[in-house]
């Protein structure tokens, strides 16, 4: 921001400027217009994570830009004060801010997507920001205050790594949070940090919307080869252990990698590449929040929204299929699984035989779930990318007394019978 702008008194730059009023607003006043500000927003989502170098940034940035893409009217705040990287990924750097009548205005990223960042406010790139802890708070009540979001069906906000002052304060000044997102990779020293931040969020009753296992997994995209890099399956045990959502896994992909360092990354998402597919069923999630906000699960666990599940059968002659790449059709079943009932089934016939065709398949008919008798271990790393889980070595029955048996906890399985 420039040095001359005039604003409420709550600016922390230390700059020479001219306050509108000739004195500083008072705390309640400034209180007042920032709950103001927070009324017109429906949603408010923090994207958090223990540790640097997950890809928080990114994923923030990536659900922001999604949740635009549908046509919702979005905000994306980077109070990562210290290492703003948002206006990199979107291309954004060097965009200037400007002041109307005290309001600061945001960098307008499309004409569904509002951009602010403390990047946008310094004067250089590589310029450091050194502050303490009561200046970034004025800074995050400014930029929840005073800019100019107008109405909005969501708010992002990327924190910094840890349990520190930003987090604190924007919790603290937001008020009613529909809950936050976490992000970790598969490794035991990220996931530690990860367990420290769901306790930071029970500590301060707010909802856990889930965890997002980033950088799980690489497909070459030369030779098809999956390969795990970074231990797999982390994330997902730990939500199960500390007792909230796990919204999936998003495996490495180069592509993204170059688009977010150019300044692009929505290009990524219009291409059906596994971590495009695994972002967009994460979004789902968050597309679910009512506009009274979203239900704390880990804090009222008797007011849980009822939990709803698509199994896939492969099937061959009214049954399960023995080899699952050579199924006649595919049954589809919605379950609650709260009242372990079945709520609907449908029957598609299967596509024709093309290797790794099935998994995007199955996941762009939404299914979570695959009961098999047999499946290669490269098709049950497909479904891993997808974010669809594999039972195999279940017995040749009628669908809907598989995922009965699946409901009640008594399906038996043996062998995989698929060892190729």
């Amino acid at each position: 921001m420039a040095d001359d702008h005039q604003c409420s008194g709550a600016c922390p730059s230390g700059a020479n400027h001219t306050c509108s009023s000739g004195e500083k607003a008072s705390a309640t006043a400034a209180e007042d217009a920032l709950q103001q500000r927070m009324k017109q927003i429906k949603h408010k989502i923090l994207v958090l994570s223990g540790k640097g170098g997950v890809g928080k940034s990114t994923v923030a940035a990536s659900l922001a830009l999604i949740l635009a893409g549908q046509g919702k009217q979005v905000g994306l705040l980077d109070i990562d004060i210290h290492g703003p990287s948002v206006p990199k990924m979107l291309g954004l750097e060097g965009k200037p801010v400007s002041v109307d009548n005290d309001d600061i205005i945001t960098v307008q990223y499309d004409k569904n997507l509002k951009v602010m960042s403390m990047g946008f406010l310094l004067r250089h790139g590589d310029d450091a920001v050194i502050w303490r802890g009561p200046m970034k708070m004025n800074l995050i009540r400014q930029f929840l205050g005073e800019v100019q979001w107008g109405e909005l069906d969501y708010l992002v906000i990327d924190l910094p790594p840890g349990t520190g002052d930003e987090p604190l304060s924007a919790c603290q000044l937001i008020g009613e949070i529909d809950g936050a997102v976490v992000v970790t990779t598969g490794q035991e020293i990220a996931l530690a940090d990860v367990r420290k931040c769901i306790s930071f969020c029970r500590q301060l009753n707010l909802p856990v919307i889930g965890v997002v296992e980033n950088m799980s997994g690489f497909t070459c995209p030369g030779c098809g080869e999956h390969m795990e890099i970074f231990p797999v399956g982390g994330g997902e045990k730990m939500a199960q252990q500390m007792e909230v959502p796990f919204l999936g896994r998003i495996p490495i992909d180069p592509e993204l990698t170059k688009a977010c360092d150019a300044g692009s990354p929505y290009t990524c998402f219009q291409k059906q590449t596994p971590t495009a597919q695994a972002l967009k069923k994460v979004i789902k999630s968050i597309l679910q929040l009512s506009n009274n906000g979203m239900q704390n699960d880990n804090l009222n666990p008797d007011t849980k929204e009822p939990q709803t599940m698509r199994i896939a059968i492969p099937t061959a002659e009214g049954k399960l299929a023995v080899h699952f790449g050579h199924c006649q059709t595919f049954v589809l079943i919605d379950v609650d699984t709260d009242k372990k009932e079945i709520l609907k089934t449908e029957e598609f016939p299967a596509p024709a035989h093309q290797p790794g065709l099935l998994p995007g398949w199955l996941a762009e008919r939404e299914a979570n779930v695959i009961i098999a008798g047999g499946m290669g271990q490269r098709a049950q790393s497909l479904f891993a990318e997808q974010n669809i889980q594999v039972i195999t070595g279940a017995q040749s029955l009628e669908p809907e007394s598989l995922v009965k048996q699946y409901l009640e906890g008594t399906l038996q399985t043996g062998a995989n019978l698929c060892d190729h």
